[in-house]
């Protein structure tokens, strides 16, 4: 029996919305997960909060809200799409919108394309920056879960090759802006959901195996940028001298400074001195252990782990397997970044420039998170009659 088939609930035959004289924009206010939604606003808030502290430096007269700001207007109009594609089906194009993402990351790596710390992954107008490979993780997973969601209980060797030709279309268009750390992400995104899916042990381990290898070669390569090698070869051998190795050593000394309760919100000694590297972005966890301390951190983790879990019961209950592989996909996305990033800023990860879904600063990351989210919460908006929404209330 696959994972997938372990998900499915009994039937539960809800009510006729029209025979109840229900109109469909009420019955779609009645099922949205409130907790979900919430959960989501106080983690944008809080990494706002966090933004806007770790970008003040040690000047006061220096103090920059710019950065804050943005993030506030990307939230907005985040959780504006975030119910935009909860309410609207969009399954059906799920193919359209995946064939005109790797359509952009065509373009972004032609002249089209701005570069930005050595990768070539950016559109740029006029002062903001869109990162295509961001929303393209979204309908990566769209288009990867329409397909699976066909066929057998299990998948047979043709599909799963059109599956990981599926797969391997994009990571290859991400390896070459060259982006490592996001190219990982479609891996495991992939991996989750195949799983999930059902596929046969002895296809699992071939899986694995050939990824092991593939990854070898990519290192040994000319596709990574030196310093891509020089971020694994400093994660893997801690006493090579190189520019991230100092990046990770301030980021654990700014986590070390913060003790149990924290140096205080925008008393980083770390933090607002800018000893650490792109601690509004990339390595925002380091302010959120500095400032807040393990407590401040630990309930971070908390609150985050509580939209994975709610990710999680919204895809169990979903009637279609469509639903549980897109609910699969969003939750293995969004642990796997969080883990990373906060792995990074502790040591214990490799720098990949992984952003922390909903804290870290950027548009492009923000509104991704945002779409996923939509589309997770868009699965408790099903009318079909056996889904069973009551587990939100």
């Amino acid at each position: 029996m696959s994972l997938l088939e372990t998900f499915r609930q009994p039937q539960v035959r809800q009510p006729d919305m029209r025979r109840e004289g229900m109109r469909e924009g009420e019955s779609f206010w009645r099922r949205v997960d409130y907790v979900f939604v919430l959960t989501v606003f106080l983690l944008g808030c809080f990494g706002i909060a966090m933004i806007y502290s770790s970008s003040r430096g040690s000047d006061p007269a220096q103090y920059s809200r710019l950065n804050s700001d943005r993030q506030a207007i990307f939230l907005a109009v985040g959780m504006v799409l975030m119910l935009v594609a909860a309410w609207g089906r969009f399954r059906q194009a799920a193919w359209a919108f995946y064939g005109a993402g790797i359509l952009v990351l065509l373009l972004v790596i032609s002249p089209l394309g701005a570069s930005r710390r050595g990768a070539q992954a950016w559109f740029e107008i006029s002062s903001f920056q869109i990162q295509p490979s961001e929303f393209m993780k979204v309908v990566f997973i769209m288009g990867l879960a329409s397909f699976l969601s066909g066929g057998g209980s299990k998948l047979q060797v043709p599909r799963l090759l059109i599956a990981l030709a599926v797969v391997l279309v994009p990571i290859g268009l991400v390896l070459l802006q060259p982006d490592a750390g996001t190219s990982v992400v479609f891996v495991v995104i992939a991996m989750a959901m195949i799983i999930v899916r059902g596929v046969r042990l002895r296809h699992a381990l071939v899986l694995l195996v050939c990824s092991a290898v593939a990854v070898g070669l990519l290192l040994s390569s000319s596709i990574l940028e030196e310093y891509q090698r020089e971020r694994l070869s400093a994660f893997i051998n801690p006493g090579t001298e190189t520019i991230d190795t100092y990046n990770v050593e301030q980021a654990q000394i700014a986590i070390g400074n913060g003790g149990l309760f924290g140096q205080g919100y925008g008393q980083g000694s770390q933090t607002q001195s800018g000893r650490v590297p792109e601690q509004h972005t990339d390595f925002i966890f380091t302010a959120i252990g500095e400032e807040l301390g393990f407590v401040g951190a630990a309930g971070t983790v908390f609150v985050y782990g509580l939209l994975l879990w709610r990710i999680a019961r919204l895809g169990r209950a979903s009637p279609s397997a469509y639903g549980k592989l897109l609910a699969t996909g969003v939750l293995a996305m969004l642990a796997f970044q969080g883990f990373q990033a906060a792995g990074m800023a502790a040591g214990i990860m490799p720098v990949t420039g992984v952003p922390f879904p909903l804290l870290s600063y950027g548009g492009s990351s923000m509104l991704a998170t945002c779409l996923a989210l939509g589309l997770v919460l868009g699965i408790g908006q099903s009318q079909e009659e056996n889904f069973n929404p009551t587990f939100i209330r």
